[in-house]
């Protein structure tokens, strides 16, 4: 007599909610205005000129790494991703079988340090976000180059369990939500795309030029022949209030200040630039491999996922960040230069401002510009965060279904049948891990002059969370330190998962040299080379701190070493003979057939 049904999730996605899934995960449209602040200030000056170059060759690494979830996804159809494919791959094996245990809990405890440090991290750069925005509505409150430390405090939380709630009411209206988001932000960056680089063709070097005063407000100025700078008029239709000095930067560097021309852009520069700013940038590329989560949540998981994995990693990755970053770059001129988006925690915001101001004649009109743009990136984040928390929920249900995680975390509640109380767990964890990324958001790299904090408003608002500029140069930049966690994470992840390819497709009989081995092994290097950076990263570019990669490695020590004992002392250890009676029903025969959804726990 069979057992009781154990409920699980139902499938409902189909190709185009799939792709959608993991397009609002990788969202180009807010994280052009949230990974340039960092990638700007961190090995700056000389290590921002590689920008451009540094996603390229980040792309580089995912699409091996996509190459890699495409391949495993055709063999092996379930929900798990990398956790799931572990365990195939060994259990195919009778010689590594006995594996397949260790395999699957390291891959999915190693996951944890990308699935849930990375909701946390976006709901900090939502706080930032909404810092900058609420500066521009209420300047003699706030200011938008410095967001308030305890607005952004108190907004972690209200944003982490708003998005929560969003995600506890099932993925399918997730979907629908996330469809729409996509659209309305890959339009505004095709939009910001094409006035940025109209803005700098007519603006060559040594021209007359707008940027930003200390208040967030537009002024305009040239560069004469010796390279001071003054003031000049302008006749708008509504006149902008002048100040006497242009912005006031945290530093001025006078080795790169932008790029003299396109090819400037697009070049390397030097590798190890190159190397630093793809170690970021990985940020900005993840969650192409989510849907690979979904496998029980498909309507086709065998014909679908690869197809959705390549999709989301081409549209956004290749066409929309290289256009967007190559605008965003190519628009720095002698008006706002490296500089200056130094001393601003938006910098693509101050760039949306100008842009806005030129095209429409005034600096109302530049303003609002910009607010219109920040509403579609408010939107993106909600998405992204929305995705990121149902990975997530995923990755531990998974786990916790299996018993490698705590075994209420493999619970599915309501009619719905979603992860309710792991996504509400997440919700917590985001919030604090949020507030964590922001409390010391202007510190290390990011340090404010003591003459800027000076120059705050002396309120309620700027009373905690600053601290001046000799004591805040010696603390870790806590947002770097969050991303570089889960970055360290995501390049962990996905180096095991293009070993996890080389070893699964190694006997099969449609095994390819090029598309089994060169391409998995060209991943499994390039993030050897992005994790060793951590490492030797300061020694190669002396501008880089090496405080935030040491404590970043210093946190996944920590959990690396929770994770061995929880291993030793919790994980189940299935019987010998247990595990061999499994191996045919797992493994894929020489025919190519795979085994079904009902062939799992």
């Amino acid at each position: 007599m069979p057992g009781p049904q154990i409920p699980g999730t139902r499938p409902g996605l189909g190709l185009s909610g799939l792709t959608t899934q993991a397009m609002t995960l990788i969202a180009p449209g807010a994280f052009l205005w949230l990974a340039y602040f960092v990638q700007a200030s961190y090995g700056a000056p000389m290590a921002a000129q590689a920008m451009w170059f540094g996603i390229l060759a980040a792309f580089l690494l995912c699409f091996s790494t996509a190459i890699a979830y495409i391949q495993l996804s055709k063999l092996y159809s379930g929900a798990g991703s990398s956790y799931f494919f572990a365990e195939q791959a060994f259990l195919s094996r009778s010689k590594t079988f006995r594996f397949a245990r260790a395999a699957k809990f390291l891959v999915g405890w190693a996951s944890h340090l990308y699935y849930w440090v990375y909701p946390g991290l976006m709901v900090g750069m939502a706080a930032l976000v909404a810092g900058y925005v609420v500066g521009q509505i209420w300047p003699d409150t706030f200011t938008a180059a410095v967001p308030s430390p305890l607005l952004m405090i108190l907004f972690c939380p209200l944003f982490a369990f708003s998005v929560a709630y969003i995600g506890a009411r099932g993925i399918t209206g997730a979907t629908a939500v996330n469809a729409a988001i996509n659209v309305i932000q890959v339009s505004a960056l095709i939009v910001f795309s094409v006035v940025a680089v109209a803005y700098r063709v007519n603006h060559p070097q040594g021209s007359p030029a707008m940027t930003l005063d200390a208040k967030g407000r537009v002024i305009a100025e040239v560069v004469t022949a010796d390279g001071n700078k003054r003031d000049f008029t302008v006749d708008y239709s509504h006149p902008i209030q002048r100040e006497s000095s242009a912005a006031d930067p945290k530093s001025k560097v006078d080795t790169f200040e932008y790029h003299q021309s396109a090819v400037s852009v697009i070049s390397p520069h030097r590798f190890s630039f190159v190397v630093l700013q793809a170690s970021i940038a990985i940020l900005i590329l993840v969650g192409f491999e989510s849907v690979t989560w979904m496998g029980e949540e498909a309507l086709a998981p065998k014909r679908d996922i690869p197809r959705a994995v390549i999709l989301s990693l081409s549209i956004q990755g290749l066409v929309c960040y290289l256009v967007e970053y190559f605008a965003a770059n190519y628009f720095l001129h002698n008006g706002y230069q490296i500089s200056n988006a130094l001393g601003s925690s938006v910098p693509v915001g101050d760039m949306m401002i100008i842009c806005g101001a030129w095209l429409f004649g005034s600096a109302a009109a530049g303003k609002a510009f910009m607010l219109v743009q920040a509403s579609t990136v408010f939107l993106a984040l909600v998405g992204t965060t929305l995705s990121s928390m149902n990975i997530a929920a995923r990755v531990t249900y998974v786990m916790g279904r299996d018993r490698q995680a705590p075994e209420q975390s493999g619970m599915v509640q309501g009619q719905i049948l979603t992860p309710r109380r792991t996504i509400w767990m997440l919700g917590v964890v985001a919030a604090f891990i949020g507030i964590a990324s922001v409390i010391f958001v202007f510190c290390g790299p990011a340090a404010l002059k003591d003459d800027v904090i000076n120059a705050l408003p002396h309120n309620f608002w700027y009373s905690f969370g600053l601290f001046h500029h000799d004591l805040a140069v010696n603390i870790p930049q806590s947002i770097l330190v969050v991303a570089l966690v889960s970055n360290f994470g995501t390049l962990l992840l996905y180096l095991m998962t293009c070993l996890l390819a080389i070893i699964a497709c190694r006997e099969h009989q449609t095994s390819n040299s090029f598309k089994h081995v060169f391409i998995p092994a060209f991943g499994v290097l390039a993030n050897l080379i992005c994790i060793s950076f951590y490492l030797m990263g300061p020694l190669m570019v002396p501008e880089m701190s090496a405080r935030e990669p040491f404590i970043a490695l210093a946190i996944c020590a920590a959990w690396g070493i929770y994770g061995w004992i929880y291993f030793r002392r919790f994980s189940p250890k299935p019987p010998r003979a247990a595990r061999v009676q499994q191996t045919p029903r797992y493994a894929s025969n020489r025919r190519g057939e795979t085994p079904s959804n009902g062939d799992r726990r």
